[in-house]
């Protein structure tokens, strides 16, 4: 291919060399050059591809892309842009020939909800019979390829890799997580999305190598509705007005406490055998009565989101009614029906702010007792081992503490941290540094009527000790514990 077949839809100066330079492949790993590749040079917060120029040259790279001066062999095409990151999407769209323009797709921002909502929205699209890729938090689904997650929203080459792979596997849509950092970093530039989603927003994601203050993060996540033709927003949400300042797109809305295109109304929380669950009203667009197997009032808020996106590709109430019923997303609120005699939950809650919205609105449901088990992993902020032990005590009736990623420190030196914070408020609790150990605690000493809640690992299928990742996937941990002759007697 020619260089500048690639570099169509950017400003560009070539500071040498030709960008007719035929390029066989785009990179962004210095590792990955071989010969005639363009490379183009990446920022991030602990390195500088710029640093790498002469590495790949000697690889074979014909052209790189660059924000900088460097000093590059004569043989080596160098051309300058504003923003590398802005060039590495356009670049790769344009490399795999566009694939976005070849699906329907469908970007979900906020601070929370994005997850369990693009799979709400995958569900019902499916059952209606629209293949539906996803790229999010936990894995990218691309038919029956699913490719565990490393970022929310991976860099721009893979986002659009995986459109490619999508269209040829004969998906119609793509549902995808937009994270903060995802838009800011653009790795969602290059297209524009069919279907932009706000959710909500809370302060998060701030500090070194993420946004500076809640102002910046705030307008990061305020780009998707400037770079969608559709967008659908939460307008419940905290800062709405500030969210939608310069949106571009036109705008649908979704919420509780207003008079919205979609609403939900008589919202009643109850419950089955093992299950919490939430039914509402919905009025506006559609008018049904929704139930789903997911409790809090979030799920309202969630299913309400995935309503409105999915009324763009079906009007059949009976198609989504049980698309949100069946809907289930691993680590996030995942009930483990073992008994009837208490609720069992998974949750990736592993920060103060998720674990209090978490209990808050499990409280709601009365139950006998709310346990909460969780750890903190290791080399991370101490405050959130104090900040999450306060929570689970002043809102949990039991909290189990107990191991989560100790990484390179001692896990009783993370459990002491967390029973300062327990300490400042009233609830029960004991101390079971074995994760498994302490989930065959919770349900051996379960009483009729409980909810407990396993906290912090969620979707994770590992526990990392000492720089190793180690298999400990909490619904194995479960199905093992409840086959002990021990425990079946309980159950």
């Amino acid at each position: 291919m020619i260089l500048k077949d690639l570099l169509e839809k950017l400003d560009y100066e070539v500071l040498q060399g030709s960008d007719e330079t035929e390029v066989n492949h785009l990179q962004n790993d210095s590792r990955k050059v071989t010969d005639r590749d363009v490379f183009v040079c990446i920022k991030g917060a602990g390195f500088d591809g710029h640093e790498f120029v002469e590495d790949v040259a000697k690889k074979g790279a014909k052209a790189v892309i660059v924000m900088e001066d460097v000093t590059a062999p004569k043989d080596v095409t160098v051309v300058k842009v504003e923003n590398t990151r802005y060039a590495l999407a356009c670049m790769s769209a344009a490399y795999f020939g566009h694939p976005a323009e070849k699906l329907i797709t469908i970007g979900i921002t906020g601070t929370k909800g994005k997850t369990t909502t693009t799979y709400m929205v995958r569900q019902v699209l499916e059952s209606v019979g629209i293949k539906t890729g996803l790229i999010g938090t936990i894995e990218t689904i691309i038919g029956d390829e699913v490719t565990p997650a490393k970022n929310t929203t991976p860099e721009s080459y893979v986002v659009q890799e995986s459109f490619a792979k999508m269209v040829e596997a004969g998906c119609k849509c793509v549902v995808m997580e937009v994270s903060s950092q995802g838009l800011m970093l653009h790795r969602v530039s290059g297209f524009t999305f069919d279907y932009g989603i706000f959710t909500n927003i809370e302060p998060d994601h701030i500090g070194p190598n993420e946004h500076k203050d809640f102002d910046d993060y705030l307008h990061c996540k305020s780009m998707l509705l400037k770079q969608c033709k559709h967008g659908i927003v939460n307008m419940d949400a905290d800062y709405i007005d500030r969210v939608l300042e310069g949106h571009t797109c036109d705008l649908e809305t979704f919420g509780v406490n207003g008079d919205y295109d979609f609403k939900a109304s008589d919202i009643n929380l109850f419950t089955k055998p093992g299950c919490l669950c939430v039914g509402y009203e919905l009025s506006g667009k559609m008018n049904f009565k929704v139930e789903i197997d997911v409790p809090g009032n979030f799920s309202v808020y969630n299913s309400l989101c995935a309503i409105a996106i999915c009324s763009h590709f079906t009007q059949d109430a009976d198609k989504i009614k049980q698309a949100l019923i069946d809907v289930r997303v691993k680590g996030r609120v995942e009930i483990i029906p073992i008994s009837h005699r208490f609720t069992l939950m998974i949750d990736y809650a592993h920060n103060a702010m998720s674990l209090e919205s978490l209990l808050t609105s499990l409280k709601e449901y009365h139950p006998k007792r709310l346990v909460t088990l969780f750890g903190c992993g290791g080399n991370r902020a101490r405050d959130r081992r104090f900040e999450m032990g306060e929570v689970s005590s002043r809102l949990s009736d039991f909290t189990i503490v107990t191991s989560d990623n100790p990484r390179f420190e001692e896990p009783m030196d993370i459990i002491n941290d967390i029973l300062v914070g327990v300490k400042k408020a009233d609830g029960e609790y004991v101390t079971v540094p074995d994760r498994k150990d302490a989930i065959r605690y919770a349900i051996l000493h379960a009483k009729d009527g409980d909810v407990i809640v396993l906290a912090g690992k969620g979707h994770e299928d590992y526990q990392e000790i000492k720089g190793v990742k180690h298999p400990m996937d909490e619904r194995v941990l479960i199905q093992e514990i409840i086959n002990e002759e021990e425990v079946k007697a309980v159950l």
